[in-house]
């Protein structure tokens, strides 16, 4: 009976001194727990930032590409406005030789008609006494009266022409000068535009630029968030699987400690001592699970270390890590559960237990192997 209670004994030396490994487990999980979902809420806000600045990105390509079409509809009209501005160029040489050719014209009739009145003037005008006077003869009388009728004739023409010439260059003068305004206009307006139109692709383009880059960091800090979610799942599994070969060395502990007692022979019962009945395996330790816990001892042990922790990153606490939700559903009183007496955790947890059914209620009993 000795050698079995020390057994018994160093058994549950060895499971309390696991406790401490277990909650720190618990707590270490806790923690990786919160930082992976902190990690998943931060790619949530990475991913909707990537989405919005491609959506900027592709309205602003459209914006480019139309400013782009405009700018090739502004080259395709400044190329017309230059074979314009070729053809009125030729039609300029046309017309300052036309104008030439009418200011010499004009020169001319000038000096004809210079010449015509100044012979007017320095020589007599004759009359018609004169004329009948000098005459040798009615035919010759006809000849000179013919002749004064085509110098009257002629001058008079000259004079037309003179101002026949002086209109058409006058007009020549302004229409060149109207061609000449209307190539300058031509040109400032498709210069004004086309310069536009490479200002504001320029600045679209910018503005495509710095939104790429920005994409581009975000990425990189979602591919970094990324990697940093692996690492903590692959944390959080190591200490998953370092908890559940906690809980099976506990059981071990337990089936190794119930099978010591139940090979040991009871002894004879003395007044201190009361004697089990024949045959009967000694009354367990209170760690054990038949000692006043409400769940088996393997999820407490697993998610508790069979300690009134406070708290931890998700919530949960006491022995029986309830979260604050849960312990008020089943009625528990007070804001926590390590806040209450154990025998009110017990309750508690026997309620949420429910013979069992509510065993997917905590994580440890999967790990465990209880369903």
């Amino acid at each position: 009976m000795l050698a079995a209670t020390v057994a018994v004994g160093v058994l549950v030396l060895t499971a309390i001194g696991r406790q401490t490994p277990a909650l720190a487990a618990s707590a270490d999980l806790g923690t990786l727990n919160s930082q992976l979902g902190a990690e998943q809420a931060r790619q949530q806000h990475l991913s909707s930032s990537v989405a919005s600045l491609s959506g900027l990105i592709s309205s602003l390509s459209g914006q480019i590409s139309l400013v782009q079409s405009r700018e090739a509809a502004v080259r395709q009209d400044l190329a017309n406005d230059r074979a314009q501005m070729v053809r009125a160029a030729a039609a300029l040489r046309r017309e300052r030789a036309h104008l030439q050719v009418l200011r010499s014209r004009l020169a001319r009739a000038r000096m004809l008609l210079s010449f015509q009145l100044r012979g007017s003037y320095e020589g007599d005008r004759p009359d018609l006494v004169s004329v009948v006077l000098n005459a040798n003869g009615f035919n010759s009388l006809l000849e000179q009266i013919n002749f004064l009728t085509r110098a009257e004739h002629q001058q008079q023409s000259m004079i037309f022409v003179t101002k026949i010439a002086k209109a058409q260059a006058t007009q020549a003068a302004n229409q060149l000068a109207a061609t000449e305004a209307q190539d300058r206009q031509m040109t400032a307006a498709a210069a004004t535009r086309q310069q536009a139109l490479q200002g504001m692709n320029a600045l679209l383009a910018s503005r495509e630029s710095a939104l790429a880059r920005a994409r581009g960091a975000q990425q990189a800090a979602l591919s970094a968030s990324q990697t940093r979610s692996n690492g903590l799942r692959s944390q959080i599994a190591s200490v998953r699987a370092a908890q559940e070969a906690a809980a099976r060395r506990a059981a071990a502990a337990q089936a190794a400690a119930a099978r010591a007692a139940a090979a040991t022979p009871s002894a004879p019962s003395t007044p201190s001592t009361p004697s089990s009945p024949a045959g009967a395996p000694s009354a367990p330790v209170s760690a054990a699970p038949s000692g006043g816990w409400a769940i088996p001892y393997s999820i407490v042990l697993c998610e508790s270390g069979g300690q009134n922790v406070p708290p931890n990153s998700a919530g949960a606490s006491g022995y029986y890590q309830i979260m604050p939700a849960t312990w008020r559903l089943f009625g528990g009183s007070g804001p926590a559960a390590y806040l209450a007496s154990k025998s009110e955790q017990d309750a508690v947890a026997s309620r949420i237990w429910n013979g069992g059914s509510g065993a997917s209620n905590w994580v440890c009993a999967g790990i465990v192997g209880i369903h």
